[in-house]
């Protein structure tokens, strides 16, 4: 359960680092909770679509199921390092929609997707897993909305390069063990 949660932490933070963009131009006292719901929402279910396409396909891939998850996860990592280290592409923010939120959940959770396949390996129940994911992922948007109202933007980058570290690292140790 432990890799679950680290899993989680990692996967939540591309949804952290835009709770703070949030939090840093637009803070309202709804949004912390809108951040959430949303996010934690599409958090949850796309690695569960991503845990069963790799339950369809695993029959087929059994035998390269440890390399393809360490690369899915080790991709992932390194867009996220490089998205982290990219600066100024942000656009400024207008109003926080409903719609703006659902195309940055969606936006934000593709990688989840793909890093669902990796839960075929794991030792855990799905759905506590994607659970816990969407839980956690919760948490720190809401957070990050707070954050980013009294810190600003500054922690953003650093969110998104620490998950894809630590996704690359859970890639390796899927490979290794």
């Amino acid at each position: 359960m432990i890799e679950v949660i680290i899993l989680a932490i990692a996967l939540s933070m591309d949804a952290f680092a835009v709770s703070i963009g949030l939090g840093a131009k637009k803070y309202t006292p709804g949004l912390a909770l809108k951040a959430g719901l949303f996010f934690g929402i599409f958090q949850a279910l796309m690695p569960f679509i991503g845990y069963l396409g790799g339950k369809g396909v695993l029959g087929w891939v059994d035998a390269y199921a440890h390399w393809i998850a360490f690369g899915l996860l080790a991709l992932i990592g390194a867009k996220m390092i490089y998205e982290g280290i990219q600066e100024g592409i942000e656009e400024e923010i207008s109003a926080v929609t409903n719609k703006m939120m659902l195309i940055l959940s969606i936006a934000t959770s593709i990688d989840a997707m793909a890093a669902g396949f990796s839960l075929t390996l794991l030792d855990a129940n799905p759905y506590i897993a994607c659970l816990v994911i969407g839980t956690i992922t919760f948490a720190f948007s809401c957070a990050g909305v707070f954050i980013g109202k009294k810190s600003g933007t500054w922690l953003e980058s650093k969110a998104e390069i620490f998950g894809g570290i630590v996704l690359i690292l859970i890639g390796f140790k899927i490979l290794l063990f």
